[in-house]
């Protein structure tokens, strides 16, 4: 195993780890910001960059059940949302492969 990097966005507005500051998406990528997580306010983001995906899981959340994984920062491991694998409900399908992160968890990064 080598090294590993971490991206460094390039952008005027950029969401990082609140922990570690590790850069982990620009917010041009937001796609909803009408979504709750676990510790409240989160959106929802068509990319992230240097995060660690867990295992999947089956969950049952507001919107139906979905197939998710924990995302986690690279750098210090925090967890900071989640990813949908997999919708089962028509209307949900939006959200396959999309990321949600937690306002509490992030910070801005400049």
């Amino acid at each position: 195993m080598g090294l590993t990097y971490n991206v460094y966005l390039n952008s005027s507005r950029i969401y990082g780890c609140k922990n570690c500051k590790t850069h982990l998406s620009d917010h041009d990528d937001i796609i909803s910001r009408h979504f709750r997580g676990q510790h409240g306010k989160a959106y929802l983001f068509n990319t992230v960059v240097n995060v660690v995906l867990g295992e999947t899981a089956e969950r049952n959340m507001t919107t139906g059940k979905h197939v998710v994984r924990d995302v986690s920062c690279k750098q210090c491991r925090e967890t900071v949302g989640w990813k949908y694998d997999r919708a089962y409900e028509t209307s949900q399908k939006y959200k396959e492969g999309k990321y949600i992160l937690e306002a509490e968890l992030l910070c801005a990064v400049s």
